[in-house]
């Protein structure tokens, strides 16, 4: 038998495992743990990795004080991103929509490896160049998303200081607008400008929401100076949209922010 290949699917497989051997159903272990059934199965599947609070319900239902809570430690692990960002990556690649708000860097997924390397190392000073290497190797991974067969629809809208703030060199911002340029040919790539004359924006703080097909509802991802966060209530999920229509409301057009961004390109060459 094949054993699982990745963290997300070994720690569902232990759940399953868990699970069938106390006689309970999907449903059962979720109204026990206070999950719905659908997101015992996403575990399960290996399609989503865990919560925190999942792992910590699991251990009190089975009787077993922190075992599910290492095994989510360890899986997140075994992606090679820090353990809070591994659930995002996960949905990610699964999502239909990726609606992303962009306050003050260009958000991963769009940056080019020289732009990616000049924030680790601003933001990580101490690694050294093979730990930052890692780090920019995963994160262009993460295009994948946008390259395969079939891409989500990617939406994102730039506050325009991301623009202009010069992350490691003119050279490197000169490059990064033109990868943007290139990105918004895309017809699943959307990029919408918010320019400073639109004045206070509707949150001075980026996010992301995912979308997926009809079955599972809309998720929020946001993050702090040290950690990140998935939050799946509707509630705060349906305010985020609300917030994201109102930006979107204030930037420029998907045409005249190109515009915008083909000028900032120009001028970085001076």
């Amino acid at each position: 038998m094949t054993s699982p290949v990745s963290g997300a699917a070994y720690f569902g497989t232990e759940v399953r495992e868990w699970r069938t051997a106390r006689g309970m159903s999907q449903r059962e272990l979720g109204e026990l743990a206070q999950y719905g059934q659908q997101y015992v199965a996403k575990v399960e599947a290996g399609e989503r990795l865990a919560s925190l609070e999942f792992a910590q319900a699991c251990d009190v239902v089975f009787g077993i004080p922190e075992t599910f809570v290492r095994l989510r430690k360890r899986a997140a692990k075994s992606g090679g991103y820090p353990t809070w960002f591994e659930p995002y990556v996960m949905l990610e690649q699964r999502a239909t929509t990726i609606l992303s708000f962009c306050s003050g860097l260009v958000m991963g997924m769009l940056q080019t490896e020289r732009y990616a390397e000049a924030v680790f190392r601003k933001a990580h000073p101490r690694d050294t160049s093979d730990e930052i290497a890692e780090k920019v190797a995963r994160r262009i991974k993460r295009r994948q998303v946008i390259a395969g067969e079939k891409p989500p629809l990617l939406w994102v809208i730039l506050d325009e200081g991301c623009l202009r703030r010069m992350v490691g060199s003119a050279d490197i911002m000169r490059e990064q607008m033109g990868h943007l340029a290139s990105e918004a040919e895309s017809p699943h790539i959307a990029l919408q400008v918010l320019p400073f004359r639109s004045g206070a924006p509707a949150t001075s703080m980026g996010f992301i929401v995912l979308r997926f097909d009809e079955q599972e509802p809309d998720v929020l991802y946001v993050e702090n100076p040290v950690h990140g966060q998935v939050i799946d209530s509707a509630g705060t999920v349906a305010k985020a949209h609300v917030t994201y229509d109102r930006l979107r409301a204030d930037a420029l057009s998907p045409g005249e922010s190109l515009v915008l961004i083909r000028k900032v390109m120009q001028e970085w060459n001076s």
